[in-house]
């Protein structure tokens, strides 16, 4: 018997994130790097694993991972965003516990573009009245 797979894609900021989720032992594959050799920071460590151990399923899943774009704290918060998503996926009654915390909502915040003839988004070029 093999075990169902679960896709979800995540997004912040310019980061996006596909997550395949299998039942396992709580494994994470991110960009075919261990997860902690991809994240070291620690705070990114937990920022990702909240969803999980929020639904208390940490060691129940298997995570395939592929992310790209933005820096590593986007990338974190759009891997958190799947991983929420493919919960939802397996079960929906978790989609109340994890929307109520602000794990489905994308975060939609991005850099504005640079204006043309200007030196950037808002800073303009100094007014001379002379």
């Amino acid at each position: 018997m093999s075990a169902k797979n679960y896709y979800a894609t995540g997004k912040r900021k310019s980061s996006i994130a596909r997550i395949w989720m299998k039942e396992g032992n709580g494994t994470f594959v991110i960009n075919k790097r261990n997860f902690d050799d991809y994240f070291t920071r620690d705070i990114l460590k937990r920022l990702i694993l909240q969803p999980l151990d929020m639904t208390d399923k940490k060691d129940k899943f298997d995570f395939y991972i592929n992310v790209n774009g933005g820096g590593v704290s986007g990338q974190a918060g759009a891997i958190r965003h799947g991983i929420s998503k493919a919960l939802v996926g397996y079960d929906e009654e978790l989609k109340a516990v994890l929307k109520k915390a602000g794990f489905l909502t994308r975060d939609a915040r991005v850099k504005e573009r640079k204006k043309y003839g200007q030196p950037g988004a808002r800073k303009r070029f100094q007014y001379s009245k002379r």
